[in-house]
């Protein structure tokens, strides 16, 4: 597995790169940007020491959907498909902790999405819609 050293500002990738790997942070902090570098810009996330991001690539290797930038010095494992297998061997904590994390993601993203509906739901009552 590949380590890479980020300075604070670096780009690790832009939204629409190829997905194909996913990132274990060894050290530092990562921010998760939608629109990054215009005026929409908009924090989405960030990960720290022991987390993951970019996990969606590495499963689906689409166009990634948002930019990543170290918020200060970072150093990152990368796991691709050829050295997930190993990964998952030699770190089991590890890819316990990623599936963990995609979880509470999925939950996360389901709760924003019912509450999102609700609120619509809500406005076309009582806009006389519904």
């Amino acid at each position: 597995m590949e380590t890479r050293a980020f300075r604070e500002g670096a780009v690790i990738f832009r939204q629409g790169d190829k997905g194909d790997c996913l990132y274990d942070v060894y050290q530092g902090r990562v921010g998760i940007y939608a629109d990054y570098g215009t005026e929409r810009e908009q924090l989405l996330a960030e990960y720290y020491t022991d987390q993951f991001f970019g996990e969606m690539g590495l499963l689906d290797r689409a166009p990634r959907s948002a930019t990543a930038v170290a918020l200060e010095d970072t150093t990152l494992g990368i796991i691709t498909e050829e050295t997930f297998g190993e990964y998952f061997r030699s770190k089991p904590a590890k890819v316990l902790m990623i599936m963990q994390q995609l979880s509470q993601n999925l939950r996360r993203r389901t709760n924003d999405y019912f509450e999102v509906c609700r609120s619509i739901h809500e406005l076309a009552e009582k806009e006389g819609i519904a």
